[in-house]
């Protein structure tokens, strides 16, 4: 079994007045957006949130991602939330990106349903990028492997990397 090598950075399409938009998912969370939660606030977590923060500047995974393993001083200046302002929360539209739906499903179903939904994801991307798909057609991609792969309880590593290509060569088989 081969070790994924590609990795995609999911896209995002908005529709403004004047057309359609399309960005990296990083920089269009990170028009304005501080706060980063690592996970759903439930009664677990209700009393204390966990954040990761950081500066709306793409510079800055930018230069992670090219200079890893090693870190150089940013060009970007050091988040000062006194200085940032007001911070604003909104919940996801589920019903416009519905992919957050079947992620969410994938997680709490778990297995392998997770690696799965990741690459098939990973392929409708590329196809999209490549303008095989429409944009819409990620998430039907996505759910209809997600819904024919096998459930697993207890897996192995190349179970893991199976299921990778499996999803993978579905998505490419449901397009073509």
């Amino acid at each position: 079994m081969e070790t994924p090598k590609n990795y995609y950075i999911p896209t995002v399409i908005e529709k403004t007045g004047q057309g359609e938009r399309a960005y990296d998912i990083y920089s269009r969370l990170l028009l304005d957006r501080v706060i980063f939660l690592g996970t759903e606030i439930d009664d677990t977590v209700a009393n204390s949130v966990i954040a990761q923060l950081g500066v709306p500047d793409m510079r800055i995974p930018i230069q992670y991602a090219l200079t890893y393993p090693n870190r150089i001083p940013s060009p970007v200046k050091p988040l000062s939330l006194t200085q940032y302002g007001n911070l604003s929360f909104f919940e996801p539209d589920y019903e416009t990106f519905g992919l957050i739906n079947v992620c969410r499903k994938a997680i709490n179903d778990g297995g392998l349903y997770p690696a799965c939904a990741n690459a098939a994801n990973e392929e409708a991307n590329l196809a999209f990028r490549q303008g095989k798909i429409k944009f819409l057609e990620i998430e039907e991609l996505v759910r209809s492997a997600v819904e024919a792969s096998q459930h697993y309880d207890i897996y192995t590593l190349d179970d893991v990397l199976a299921m990778y290509s499996w999803a993978r060569e579905y998505v490419k088989n449901k397009i073509n």
